[in-house]
């Protein structure tokens, strides 16, 4: 069972918490096969670190070469791999095909299994989302867990769908809304809002999200931007305009950048200057993964450097009733 912190925990006690799949993403190139350190969970931590916010995994990879590379890899970001992570015989890999536009498709050899092993403490934060959420055995681990934070933590969750991964449509549909009660922020993208929500538009999922129970829903859309929706406030944040190299890692620097803006938004919960913020972070760091290539989020200084700046669109009208974030 999780405890909530107290006076007496470790000060280095991670702020937030990850939980979900690492592996291999596995990238064709000029030079032949490359293998990366992924997965979207592995990714959003790895984030967190370069952002400078303690930060923990708690994953299921193998103790093999592979999953040496990945503890290396989130450890060069001062990201803990947390006790129990290495319990599958080897570690998933995820092959990518990139597009002509940069983007990327993946075939994917995952197993996804967590043991009776849970963090100590309750973080500030506790993230989740992606494969981990929807693949059995794990997957069931995963909503304990968010049973066990709700309430106590914050909560985020990106879907972040791999429909080759999942059963049908309505099936993965009841997995994702029978989690987003348990959340307090949901961040997902266009496309996985229209495959949940065929036939309805992005303002809609977003509704369907705050009906749910979350206290904001995100939406990002690539080059159209993203919209941040509370019950108060629907707000258009433009892209800013890239040379991509690819988009691997994109998506997970924008989750990444979005939960250190929660950490650092003070008192003035998600009011209208909050979310312009939130969206505009989340934006730059999106738009500096994509200009290079592979899951290269940036650092908090090059978050802070980058000057870039588009104002944001409020959009009118209420979209739901969810709790409040505090």
């Amino acid at each position: 069972m999780l405890k909530t912190r107290s006076g007496s925990d470790p000060a280095d006690a991670p702020d937030v918490i990850v939980v979900g799949e690492a592996l291999v993403d596995v990238v064709a190139s000029a030079d032949g096969m490359i293998e990366h350190p992924g997965g979207s969970p592995m990714n959003v931590a790895y984030g967190l670190g370069r952002l400078g916010v303690r930060a923990a995994l708690l994953t299921s990879i193998g103790d093999d070469e592979r999953g040496a590379s990945i503890e290396a890899h989130l450890g060069s970001a001062g990201v803990e791999l947390l006790q129990g992570s290495k319990s599958l015989g080897r570690t998933g890999s995820a092959t990518a095909v990139l597009g002509a536009d940069g983007s990327a498709t993946y075939d994917f050899d995952i197993s996804w299994e967590l043991g009776p092993i849970a963090p100590a403490y309750l973080p500030k934060v506790l993230h989740t989302g992606s494969i981990a959420t929807f693949l059995a055995p794990g997957a069931a681990a995963v909503k304990t867990l968010l049973h066990q934070s709700h309430g106590a933590c914050m909560v985020t969750y990106d879907p972040n769908i791999r429909p080759a991964l999942l059963g049908s449509q309505a099936e993965a549909r009841s997995i994702f809304e029978d989690l987003v009660p348990l959340t307090d922020v949901v961040k997902l993208s266009d496309e996985d809002a229209r495959w949940l929500y065929p036939g309805r538009g992005l303002k809609d999922a977003a509704a369907r999200i705050l009906e749910l129970g979350a206290g904001l829903a995100v939406v990002t859309s690539g080059s159209e931007g993203s919209l941040l929706a509370t019950r108060e406030t629907q707000m258009h944040i433009p892209a800013i305009t890239s040379v991509v190299a690819d988009t691997i890692g994109a998506g997970d620097a924008y989750m990444a950048a979005l939960i250190y803006g929660l950490l650092a938004r003070g008192t003035d919960g998600l009011a209208p200057a909050v979310l312009e913020t939130l969206g505009h972070t989340a934006s730059r760091a999106a738009a500096i993964t994509v200009r290079r290539q592979g899951a290269n989020p940036p650092t908090a200084d090059e978050l802070q450097g980058f000057q870039e700046f588009t104002a944001p669109t409020v959009l009118r009208g209420n979209l739901s009733s969810p709790r409040r974030l505090a």
